[in-house]
């Protein structure tokens, strides 16, 4: 564990390189499928296979999603770009090679701004946005001496967005892979599922002196397909490499691994220089010309993004911090979200309903709001017996909800008149019963009055098993103060 003396003396310097697996229903230069979880090897025609005389075409869909999430990101569309051949040597790269864009990439520059946990801002800053071929998948099994590989993957359409050495914590790094997946998802070119391998990335860091213009020398952590795996390892590497430096060794440029059961990273190859890829112009391909129509095309079909609602869920609904980041997680959410507050104007209950109940029974269901056996309608005629003070959030929550849910056809008020739920809000009939309580339990109120305030908490809860729950509890609360006062 690093000592805040170290923590003082190092300044971490993190970059990341996300490969966002793009939602196209072929491949970057082939027209094979892309569905997961085929049987190994189906997916592949001798275009991936780079067979003698085969040609790449673009995949014109793939160039779409790239310009996407360029334009998101506020990057420079570049009008000319073109492909490359990155030369090495792996057996899951059936060619010998991956098809690149190297020296003209289709985004350049950018930025992402992230707002983290204590509500302060950071302009991450983008070198470029840039599209490449995936390889394939290696398969690897104790039960087995040799090795697998299923291509299936390979020449699957990518995005990688590479960031400028700015990160300065795991916790930034985290902030960043979960802002550039909530993008991709709203922007509808990759379906964001880490697990699935659809969205990973590769840390690189370094550390150096606090105040220093000079990098150290950087180690690429490869492959992080978890929010939580991404933090740990960041923060094991920057430990590891402060010690190393504390005991005057030097940091080795290198790839590493991360074994998330050990919590460390393992060496697996020293660095290569850009220069033993090799690279060259990609012969078979031309370069990509866009034109200003074109581009202003997909510009007009963009749809809100997030930051965008994050701050109008906070300027015009008045949502706090918490709710507007909860809310804008998922395009879905922050939907049903904008929806349901179209027909009410209880914002901040609206916001509450869906971070409480609807997500609780989301979670145990394992269905998105898509497949919600509930409308939005329902939802706020909900909310409006609540405001109205004819039922309470306990009843309405505990009692309502669950019955709407398998009736979503029968309005709150039917069902709350059908259960005998709605709140009694004249005092004059709650009036008898809190003398009840009252004289049922003189020790307490003895108590009350020589200064247990917090006994009005017992007294509410006695009056309100006696009118089983229909008292409003804001009058129910004044007329106990009242007679307590006498």
């Amino acid at each position: 564990m690093l000592t805040q003396e170290l923590t003082d003396k190092y300044q971490l310097v993190v970059g990341l390189e996300v490969h966002a697996q793009l939602a196209t229903s072929s491949k970057l230069f082939a027209g094979d499928a892309t569905n997961f979880g085929a049987q190994a090897n189906t997916q592949v025609s001798v275009i991936t296979l780079g067979h003698p005389g085969t040609l790449p075409k673009l995949n014109i869909r793939a160039l779409e999603f790239a310009v996407r999430m360029g334009l998101a990101c506020e990057s420079q569309i570049s009008r000319k770009s073109s492909f490359d051949r990155k030369n090495y040597f792996y057996p899951d790269l059936p060619k010998g090679y991956q098809i690149t864009q190297d020296k003209e990439p289709i985004c350049v520059g950018g930025n992402v701004i992230l707002t983290l946990e204590e509500g302060t801002e950071r302009e991450i800053v983008l070198n470029r946005i840039h599209l490449e071929e995936d390889a394939g998948k290696l398969i690897h099994s104790s039960e087995q001496e040799e090795s697998r590989v299923d291509y299936n993957r390979a020449g699957t359409a990518l995005i990688e967005l590479v960031t400028e050495p700015c990160l300065r914590s795991a916790e930034e790094a985290v902030a960043f892979l979960a802002e550039i997946r909530k993008l991709v998802m709203y922007l509808g070119i990759c379906d964001g599922n880490m697990e699935e391998g659809s969205l990973r990335c590769d840390a690189n860091v370094s550390v150096r002196l606090h105040g220093s213009a000079t990098l150290g020398k950087k180690v690429e952590i490869k492959n992080m397909n978890s929010f939580r795996n991404l933090g740990r390892a960041i923060d094991f590497e920057y430990e590891r490499q402060v010690g190393l430096l504390e005991v005057g060794q030097d940091i080795v440029s290198e790839t590493r691994t991360f074994d998330a059961d050990r919590g460390v990273t393992a060496s697996m190859r020293t660095k290569e220089e850009l220069n033993d890829y090799r690279y060259f112009p990609e012969p078979d391909l031309p370069p990509v010309i866009l034109t200003e129509e074109w581009i202003e095309k997909v510009r007009a079909e963009l749809p809100v993004l997030p930051r965008d609602l994050y701050r109008k869920f906070r300027e015009v609904y008045g949502l706090p911090r918490y709710d507007a980041a909860l809310l804008t997680e998922t395009k879905e959410a922050s939907s049903w979200f904008e929806s349901l507050c179209t027909r009410t104007a209880h914002f901040k209950a609206a916001s509450n309903w869906m971070m409480g109940p609807l997500k609780s029974y989301l979670n145990e269901s394992g269905i998105t709001y898509s497949n919600l056996p509930l409308s939005v309608e329902s939802v706020a005629q909900l909310i409006a017996l609540v405001e109205d003070g004819k039922i309470s959030f306990s009843v309405a929550s505990q009692k309502i909800f669950p019955e709407l849910l398998l009736h979503a056809d029968v309005s709150p008020l039917s069902i709350a008149q059908r259960l005998n739920l709605i709140q009694e809000s004249d005092a004059s009939f709650l009036l008898p019963m809190a003398k009840e309580v009252l004289f049922e339990n003189p020790g307490k109120v003895s108590e009350y009055k020589s200064g247990k305030k917090g006994l009005l908490g017992f007294f509410m809860g006695e009056l309100m098993k006696k009118s089983k729950g229909k008292a409003d509890p804001k009058v129910a609360t004044q007329v106990i103060t009242d007679l307590l006062m006498n």
